[in-house]
């Protein structure tokens, strides 16, 4: 079992739509995810114009790779560069840090993940 950026267990981000790079609800990573899909962050309209202004677009569904396309309060398993680079423009999302992946400290420092983290109790 992997874990999260607290050091209890990796928790699923969202199983509908499902997301993880295995495709599992879960921001989990191993080889071949050289995206680095770790981060659990809640989809807002500013992030998903932003992504798609970087070339990667998450809002138009993709049926070919059974993609349905994010609309603003879904939860993703973004790459975390994606995400820090969101954050340095101002425009992060918020995050579920019990999905959130412990390597994403490595990136992140874990203050600057709780200023960003969302009310897991609602």
């Amino acid at each position: 079992m992997q874990s999260n950026v607290l050091g209890t267990a990796l928790v699923c981000c969202c199983a509908s739509p499902v997301t993880g790079f295995y495709r599992d609800g879960f921001c989990r990573t191993g080889p071949g995810d050289t995206g680095l899909h770790t981060v659990c962050a809640q989809m807002t309209e500013d992030f998903l114009t932003f992504s798609r202004a970087r070339g990667n677009d998450l809002s138009t569904p993709r049926p070919e790779w059974d993609f349905p396309g994010l609309q603003p309060g879904e939860w993703w398993c973004l790459c975390v560069s994606r995400w820090v680079e969101a954050h340095e423009a101002g425009l992060a999302p918020l995050v579920r840090l019990s999905a959130c992946h412990i390597s994403v400290l490595e990136f992140v420092d874990l203050d600057i993940l709780q200023e960003m983290a969302a009310d897991e109790s609602a």
